[in-house]
């Protein structure tokens, strides 16, 4: 028989396992369970009534959190020398063109976000394979192909995340950090699951956002009464 720690003890004498908690709750409650000794990310997951295998109920798109996420966003923009004045002024960590690419085909990939323009897409898509499978390949459907970079920079280093159900059907993002108070916690994750709403598959049949956790970094799930945010 598996021995449960103390800290985890500790852990769970704070709220019920097998109690779906309003957002609000959950979000009070999120702050006090995680026992790290460093600023711990919050995160939720939503499981919704969709088949990503199918083309027309794909979730997909972005959202900006009104308080952020807590976290320094590394920011590199592959650009053309006229636009990198813009990046820079926006805040851009990494500005350049050829040297990038060839320190990512090197390997390197220590960025979060990665913004360029359609007209350099050429050289990009071929970074293809490295990229997308760390989610870091640009695209327009997130804003990050765009000739406004400035303002994609801005944005991103403001809060603006992406997200993308994965293949069981399930949104899974980090929405702020266990040192947020408690509202605005619930304020990023109300806008993400308004956002998500929004985005409904009309070929989704049935319940759509079928179930919700937070949680914090290493601490157990925290259940969110899934009809309160369906309604």
């Amino acid at each position: 028989m598996k021995r449960v720690s103390k800290k985890r003890k500790e852990i769970l004498a704070k709220f019920d396992l097998s109690k779906a908690y309003t957002l609000t709750e959950a979000c009070d409650l999120v702050k006090g369970i995680s026992t790290t000794k460093f600023d711990a990310s919050v995160d939720i997951c939503v499981r919704l009534g969709v088949d990503p295998r199918k083309a027309n109920q794909m979730v997909r798109g972005t959202v900006a959190l009104p308080h952020g996420t807590g976290k320094d966003v590394k920011v590199l923009v592959l650009c053309t020398p006229d636009k990198e004045a813009e990046a820079v002024e926006a805040g851009a960590d990494f500005v350049g063109l050829d040297d990038y690419i060839a320190k990512i085909k090197a390997g390197w990939t220590s960025v979060d976000v990665i913004i360029t323009m359609p007209s350099v897409m050429g050289k990009v898509g071929a970074l293809g394979r490295i990229l997308g499978p760390r989610g870091l390949m640009p695209n327009p459907k997130t804003g990050t192909v765009t000739m406004d970079i400035g303002k994609a920079v801005q944005e991103v280093k403001a809060g603006k995340i992406d997200f993308k159900v994965d293949k069981y059907g399930i949104i899974h993002s980090s929405i702020g950090k266990t040192s947020f108070e408690g509202e605005k916690i619930r304020e990023n994750a109300h806008e993400l699951i308004q956002t998500l709403i929004k985005l409904k598959p009309s070929a989704a049949k049935g319940t759509y956002i079928k179930s919700v956790y937070l949680s914090a970094t290493m601490s157990p799930g925290i259940q969110i009464d899934a009809k309160s945010v369906n309604a």
